[in-house]
């Protein structure tokens, strides 16, 4: 979003959050791919004979080896974590870019910014390919980590890998999970995205990434907010 302001706005941001690097979930935060995930997983459900809808509810901001192995027996596991790998790549090009994703990552200098994502390498960068988007120089995914989130790894390992530290470190989410991970983290600020983190503990919540822009001493967020429960 441009810093200029246009009749009736404000001539500054409404919020300034000082960092040196922003680390971004991927589903949710940068792409659209709640169709997408929707499609696979229910479709992967069916052959299961699990409730799709219930399943559905489970997948967001989690691994899907760790969704696969709350709900099917271990003996099946490998199977079914590999027919889900399968459904959500046959879905990614299915995806698109959240609004302002583009634009807020043009003004992020490289090797400021990473993503850490829940889904496997592959996927994420096939979802990133097919919204149009860059990838980080960075890029922690669910095969990289030990376990996901809500622990900390990933960001601390995302940040570890940018050389600064978590606590100089922004993250963007859309999953309590994911929130939860930041935190455990410590990093300096969370600004939630989307209706899933409405009630999580963040710092900034907006409606999509529109209201952002990197600025030399941290992240810029311009109207409109959401309230911040």
């Amino acid at each position: 979003m441009s810093s200029e302001a246009t009749s009736g706005e404000p001539a500054h941001p409404t919020m300034l959050i000082p960092g040196r690097a922003l680390l971004f979930d991927c589903d949710g935060v940068l792409v659209d791919s709640d169709a997408s995930v929707v499609s696979a997983w229910s479709r992967w459900a069916s052959r299961y004979a699990l409730n799709p809808a219930e399943v559905v509810v489970l997948v967001h901001g989690r691994r899907s080896g760790d969704t696969v192995s709350a709900l099917i027996d271990p003996d099946r596991q490998d199977e079914a974590l590999k027919l889900i790998n399968e459904f959500e790549i046959e879905d990614a090009s299915t995806v698109r870019a959240i609004p302002g994703a583009k634009e807020l990552l043009s003004t992020v200098p490289a090797g400021s910014w990473a993503v850490v994502t829940s889904g496997l390498t592959r996927l994420a960068q096939a979802r990133m390919s097919a919204a149009g988007l860059p990838l980080p120089s960075v890029l922690v995914t669910a095969d990289l980590v030990g376990m996901g989130k809500p622990e900390p790894e990933g960001y601390l390992m995302a940040a570890n890998r940018l050389g600064v530290s978590a606590g100089e470190c922004i993250v963007v989410e859309d999953a309590v999970d994911g929130v939860l991970a930041a935190r455990a983290a410590k990093v300096g600020a969370v600004v939630g995205v989307g209706p899933r983190v409405s009630q999580a503990e963040v710092d900034a919540h907006v409606s999509d990434l529109t209201p952002l822009a990197w600025a030399a001493n941290g992240l810029s967020i311009w109207r409109p907010l959401l309230p911040v429960t």
